[in-house]
């Protein structure tokens, strides 16, 4: 009797020395987006990254409704980092926008890639720049999105905002719209080349809309978390000459008061292993060390940290 009982002991031992380590995992929860959208994608392949570089951890990329919602979430404790554009984020940090009057604790880890606001219109439409959409009929993408509040601001930067000529149509809608005629440019706010003008370019002589900085310069002043980038020639086959546009960049973030050690491993994690995560997407490849700290708001200090070890 006494045997069995040391046999029993020593299993219940062993099944808990076994169970210890998986109990010290750290669970590590990442606010991406739709699981067709590049946050998810991207947000995936940091998890795949943190679970084979990152002692300890069990990271995994949560689908979500993206910015405003793993803004929330993170704010709330429910996840530890995750993907928001710049201009969602310093809205929320501000307590503007969709956050009207209700800022939230969060802070920055790293500018990721640019996310840009691609104006389109065909050859047979004759226009050529921004100014020629007044009277136009423009879809500014889906209602609701960052596409949809951007194109109207950059449209009210112009004057040729018609509220009577504008559709709110998803990207793949609104490229078929411009090809059937019924809208006379549309939108995209995404990385560059982005598949539905790839589909675009290739059924149509695609014509970029290109900003004039001056054009813009009061309404970066009044939304400074917008950029100006270029798109270079040559990223689409019809785009013969560089292209000025709106940016408006995927950042990562996570709470203020989140555990800097934490936050430092992650960041310094994700950054030491580049190589791997511009595996996942093309667009990945963007993300690197240079433009990292070129956020919305100020940087957590985990991350703060790594990226000034490694100036």
């Amino acid at each position: 009797m006494k045997l069995i009982h040391a046999f029993t002991a020593a299993a219940v031992a062993a099944v808990v020395a076994s169970a210890a380590p998986a109990a010290a995992q750290e669970r590590i929860a990442i606010g991406t987006g739709g699981t067709g959208g590049l946050f998810y994608v991207i947000g995936a392949g940091m998890a795949d990254v943190l679970n084979k570089h990152m002692d300890n951890s069990t990271a995994r990329a949560e689908v979500t409704g993206a910015s405003v919602e793993n803004i929330r979430r993170v704010s709330a404790d429910q996840m530890n980092f995750g993907f928001s554009s710049s201009s969602t984020l310093y809205e929320a940090k501000n307590g503007e926008g969709a956050f009207d009057g209700d800022a939230q604790p969060v802070a920055a880890m790293a500018y990721l890639y640019p996310a840009v606001l691609q104006l389109a219109t065909t050859e047979d439409t004759g226009i050529t720049s921004i100014a020629d959409l007044k009277g136009k009929r423009v879809n500014l993408g889906p209602p609701g999105s960052n596409a949809s509040v951007l194109s109207r601001r950059l449209l009210e930067a112009y004057d040729v905002f018609d509220p009577g000529n504008v559709e709110f149509l998803s990207y793949t809608e609104g490229t078929n719209a411009l090809m059937n005629g019924t809208v006379d440019a549309t939108v995209v706010l995404a990385g560059a080349p982005t598949a539905a003008l790839i589909d675009l370019d290739a059924q149509r002589d695609m014509v970029l809309l290109p900003l004039e900085e001056e054009k813009v310069a009061g309404m970066l002043e009044t939304y400074p978390f917008y950029q100006i980038y270029e798109i270079p020639a040559g990223t689409y086959p019809d785009q013969s000459e560089p292209v000025a546009v709106i940016n408006d960049p995927a950042t990562l973030f996570t709470k203020e008061d989140a555990d800097e050690e934490e936050i430092y491993l992650i960041t310094k994690t994700l950054f030491d292993n580049l190589d791997e995560l511009g595996k996942v997407h093309p667009q990945a490849k963007a993300i690197n060390k240079e433009t990292a700290t070129n956020t919305p708001i100020a940087l957590h200090p985990g991350a703060q940290r790594y990226f000034d070890e490694t100036k």
